[in-house]
């Protein structure tokens, strides 16, 4: 134990012994700054420094723009381009697929590649065919007590009004004779109109063009893009009188009539109807004859 008490009693006096720091004039050995220091105040001293040296690094670094020169350290205007390109590229993949989608169901329209779609005459929007046999639609007493109430209001209403079913009213292309109706079964997803040349051709609604060009099968060939995810098709045209981009209102001209392109058997127009990807019988919205 004893050794043990002199250890300490030597490291305790190694630490608490002043010493004296003295500055002296090279040439004069005048003494120009002295100062009693113990190794335990050095210690204090260089401990306290070194605290404050962390906490103003800290500082700097959090809260002041200083961080941005440290190396590896990234900037906030980098982290703002960052996050700006982050949602730019979310949006521009979102974009692509619906353009992806869109530029599939423009190759349908070309090839006739589709799956036949049941569609109601009373709406150009497909619908799922129900089973009405399972349903109990007989009429209780309080609904024909409320059917009666209702037919006499209406009776004398002088203000009511109809609403039609079809939220879209399609123009004619074309007057004209028939030749072949659309049939799902042959997969003539078309009506072909028998015309004379140069007829002039029609847009059936306000759209976009967004395929005017020539293809080897089909000849000149017009989609026009409708409300309602709605296009519309017409194939062996002679000539085309817009290009794509081009916005078109209802009755307005857009190709004449001619017989262009491998399938073509004489001078007409093969018009579609599509909605959604499917194909529809325009014969249900349109009066060609």
């Amino acid at each position: 134990m004893s050794v043990k008490k002199r250890k300490r009693q030597v490291i305790k006096k190694k630490l608490f012994t002043k010493n004296r720091l003295v500055i002296l004039n090279e040439d004069t050995f005048e003494e120009i700054f002295s100062l009693k220091l113990t190794l335990m105040n050095v210690f204090v001293v260089a401990t306290l420094g070194a605290i404050i040296i962390i906490f103003v690094t800290t500082f700097i670094i959090a809260f002041t723009p200083l961080r941005e020169y440290i190396p590896g350290y990234s900037s906030s205007k980098l982290k703002k381009e960052a996050t700006e390109l982050a949602l730019k590229s979310d949006s521009l993949e979102q974009a692509l697929h619906k353009n992806e989608a869109y530029i599939a169901s423009i190759r349908k329209v070309l090839t006739g590649d589709v799956d036949y779609a049941h569609l109601s005459k009373d709406s150009i929007k497909a619908g799922n065919s129900d089973d009405l046999t399972k349903l109990n639609l007989t009429a209780t007493e309080d609904e024909k007590k409320l059917r009666q109430e209702v037919e006499q209001e209406d009776k004398y209403n002088l203000f009511e009004q109809a609403k039609p079913k079809v939220g879209t009213v399609l123009f004619a292309p074309v007057k004209g004779h028939i030749t072949e109706g659309y049939s799902a079964k042959n997969k003539h997803y078309a009506v072909d109109i028998a015309l004379a040349k140069n007829t002039p051709i029609k847009s059936v609604a306000n759209g976009t063009v967004i395929f005017a060009d020539w293809t080897p099968t089909n000849g000149n060939v017009v989609i026009l893009r409708h409300n309602d995810g709605l296009l519309s098709v017409y194939k062996h045209c002679e000539s085309l009188t817009v290009d794509q981009g081009d916005t078109v209102r209802t009755g307005e001209v857009i190709a004449v009539a001619g017989s262009t392109g491998e399938q073509s058997t004489g001078i007409h127009l093969h018009f579609e109807l599509w909605k959604e990807g499917y194909p529809i019988d325009p014969t249900q919205f349109i009066a060609f004859e």
